[in-house]
């Protein structure tokens, strides 16, 4: 049985030549399109069955990805929503996640990546390309990281503002530090979660509770 994909996306061509994409996989059935979230709403109500993966674009008029993520979760949370950005904006793709996406897609994300992307989202329910892969094991085996990783009080305070919207700088003036030992704290703790970015820290510190929404 094929796995049913909404796509909600204010872009027409981009939306159509996703979906033609999708299909192409052989796997997914694309069930349902819309081009915003309060869209997506009025279209959910009257299908039969529910798609099981929702695509997300976060920036959209009327309702945007960060507003239709949180309403789907508090509403449909069988569902699981994916955000989907043409840029890697860290705030916009932190703020998906806390409205409750359980990954995030780049739209230049090559056929291949988005294939084994919707693959994993499909099995384990989760998807971050910026974790390593024993790190990502260890989370879907729900092993008590949080007791593995030993942070400091400094570094606990800076995760806690790297999961914020303010930047490094804003980040060394509010914990009156310069921009030097904020990058030292930064690669410190890339290192200590196994991930590449600020997004990749900031999910893997909410997944495994050291900060919360």
């Amino acid at each position: 049985m094929k796995t049913r994909i909404a796509l909600v996306d204010d872009h027409q061509l981009f939306l159509k030549s996703l979906s033609l994409m999708l299909e192409s996989f052989k796997v997914y059935q694309v069930v349902l399109e819309a081009s915003n979230g309060k869209d997506l709403q009025e279209k959910l109500g009257k299908i039969k069955e529910l798609p099981e993966i929702i695509l997300i674009d976060v920036n959209m008029p009327v309702m945007n990805g960060i507003e239709t993520a949180k309403w789907l979760s508090e509403n449909y949370p069988q569902i699981k929503p994916v955000a989907l950005s043409m840029n890697a904006d860290d705030n916009a793709i932190i703020s998906m996640f806390k409205a409750g996406c359980c990954g995030y897609l780049l739209k230049d994300t090559h056929p291949n990546e988005l294939e084994k992307a919707l693959d994993e989202i499909n099995r384990k329910g989760f998807y971050n390309a910026d974790a390593g892969n024993i790190s990502f094991r260890r989370i879907l085996m729900k092993v008590d990281e949080k007791e593995e990783i030993q942070i400091s009080p400094k570094e606990m305070i800076f995760l806690q503002y790297a999961c914020s919207d303010l930047t490094y700088k804003q980040i060394a003036t509010e914990m009156h530090l310069s921009e030097r030992t904020i990058d030292g704290y930064r690669e410190s703790l890339f290192r200590k979660f196994n991930v590449l970015s600020r997004v990749g820290l900031c999910l893997e510190a909410l997944r495994k509770e050291f900060v919360k929404l």
